[in-house]
């Protein structure tokens, strides 16, 4: 009976991630390149598509940062056809640097706004549109409601969602399935070569629904993510877990 009973609540877990738009892992499930780590702490180790993911930062160094985070994430979303829409008030992204991500010029739409009231309807009418793979906004503020119309708006078209939020003096609740902070980290010059090395991050999922939150350090190399213990050769696990 103990075994039968444990069966049922098994199945309904699985049901109730499902009917929340967390996909089972299959043969066709989207990886992430390099961020195997990270997938694994989110439900049935999938990183999650077709939902709204927040990024936070409140330092432009930061915001850069997350931004070429996203789009070492765009690289694997967008696959070799793919199309996303990029939605701002000012374009600060280098769109030539995004080559190095393995994203090609006619790829990536960008839109801009002159009204901050204007972000959120574009990106939700942007997110309605079942032909991108993803749409990136950068926004100061993101309240429940807001993100809500948003998370709604991706439930039909499956499109992936990617929210910066550029304010993080006021975080609060959101309707978002994850909540990312991306800081900066030094690069390694290789070889005593002069000059930048690859770009690296201090990556951490402040919150995950139904899922562990966590903190590794990751670089962009041979266009996948690389545990930075790894590019340096040290068999030390930098990956943190933190308290759910």
């Amino acid at each position: 009976m103990a075994q039968i009973n444990k069966n049922v609540i098994e199945q309904l877990k699985k049901d109730i991630l499902l009917k929340q738009g967390y996909k089972p892992a299959s043969a066709d499930t989207l990886k992430i390149n390099g961020l195997q780590q990270v997938e694994a702490n989110f439900p049935n180790g999938v990183f999650p598509t077709g939902m709204i993911h927040e990024f936070i930062s409140n330092r432009d160094e930061h915001a850069s940062a997350c931004r070429g985070f996203i789009s070492g994430l765009l690289n694997s979303l967008t696959g070799n056809k793919g199309m996303c829409i990029w939605v701002s008030m000012q374009r600060t992204i280098y769109a030539p640097a995004l080559k190095e991500f393995g994203i090609e010029p006619d790829q990536l739409i960008f839109i801009d706004v002159a009204k901050e009231k204007d972000l959120l309807w574009v990106t939700e009418e942007a997110l309605k549109c079942e032909g991108f793979a993803a749409v990136i906004t950068e926004i100061k503020e993101l309240s429940f409601s807001q993100s809500l119309r948003l998370q709604l708006a991706v439930e039909q078209s499956k499109v992936t969602g990617l929210v910066l939020r550029t304010d993080d003096t006021k975080i609060n609740p959101t309707a978002t399935v994850a909540r990312w902070q991306i800081t900066p980290l030094p690069s390694h010059l290789q070889g005593g070569l002069p000059g930048v090395g690859f770009p690296r991050w201090k990556v951490e999922l402040l919150k995950v629904r139904n899922g562990q939150p966590g903190a590794w350090e990751f670089e962009w190399h041979g266009g996948k993510f690389l545990p930075v213990y790894e590019t340096e050769g040290s068999n030390i696990n930098t990956s943190v877990k933190k308290a759910g």
